[in-house]
């Protein structure tokens, strides 16, 4: 059965007037309208609906007990078809799922959690590290904010560049090249690689050959902790991004020094699918993680 919802705003009208004229004027609808609809309604529910009494109408045993109900349908209607927007932190309770790098997560993480836990405390994250291969996370649902450096290529996700990075040089402290080294040097130094995929050569391999020039890569690694691992206890170097850098710098007592050939600035990308968009939650979190990579950036 094929249903005229719109017969339900004239049903909550006659029966809170009690006549089709009354109804025709709350609807700003002329009264042949309105009474074409009585009959429709009468026809679809096999009830009379009103009837006359003398000058006036007066609703049937079956209106009187649908009219309450006839009045909810219509105030959920209106809920669904125009759905508030406003969001109460305290309050809110969901678990959001980020992808990225480990090296970001290690940067992200620790502000981002601070940043939320007051506010927000019902809130909760995971931080899954990329997988080897393109996934549709995103797609699906499991994921609600992938970031990295690929700007999305589907229509369907959404994304924000929320800053830029800049590749350094970074190795131990007390290295022979600690304060600094040239383009020869550099190719000559073994080197070690962060690669989700296992690549033993980067952007970086083709550049030294413009030069005349190859390095010698030990190994590629999947995550940045462990090049770093790597790096403090030998001679060896990694070229990353620095704010991926930083915290490990810190943890394993490295040092950055400047990378002596031009790479384009890693872009910061936030990616998430268009179901999202108008989320407010989902908005939320995303102001939170532009406000996060703001201030590592800023220090």
């Amino acid at each position: 059965m094929q249903l005229d919802l719109n017969l339900l705003t004239v049903l909550d009208a006659l029966l809170q007037e009690g006549s089709v004229a009354g109804a025709a004027q709350r609807l700003r609808l002329s009264s042949p309208a309105v009474s074409r609809s009585l009959g429709r309604l009468r026809r679809l529910t096999g009830d009379d609906i009103l009837v006359r009494t003398g000058r006036t109408m007066t609703p049937t045993p079956y209106a009187l007990a649908v009219r309450e109900q006839v009045g909810e349908l219509l105030r959920q209607s209106r809920q669904v078809l125009t759905p508030s927007r406003e969001l109460d932190l305290a309050e809110l309770d969901r678990v959001f799922t980020l992808q990225c790098h480990d090296a970001l997560a290690l940067v992200l993480a620790p502000i981002l959690l601070a940043d939320v836990a007051d506010a927000a405390p019902g809130v909760r994250f995971r931080f899954p590290t990329e997988a080897a291969a393109d996934t549709d996370e995103l797609r699906h649902g499991r994921v609600d904010l992938e970031i990295g450096s690929a700007v999305p290529a589907l229509p369907e996700i959404r994304h924000e560049v929320v800053g830029h990075d800049r590749f350094v040089v970074v190795m131990r402290a007390g290295h022979p090249y600690a304060q600094g080294l040239d383009l020869e040097g550099f190719a000559a130094l073994p080197h070690v690689l962060v690669s989700r995929r296992g690549r033993l050569s980067d952007p970086v391999d083709g550049v030294l050959e413009q030069h005349g020039l190859h390095r010698r890569v030990l190994a590629a690694v999947g995550a940045t902790a462990t090049a770093a691992h790597i790096v403090a206890r030998s001679d060896a170097v990694l070229t990353a991004p620095d704010l991926a850098l930083r915290p490990l710098a810190d943890a394993f007592g490295l040092v950055t020094v400047p990378l002596p050939i031009t790479l384009p600035e890693p872009p910061i990308v936030c990616g998430w699918h268009q179901r999202f968009d108008t989320d407010p939650a989902h908005a939320w979190l995303r102001t939170r993680v532009r406000a996060a990579f703001a201030l590592v950036m800023a220090a």
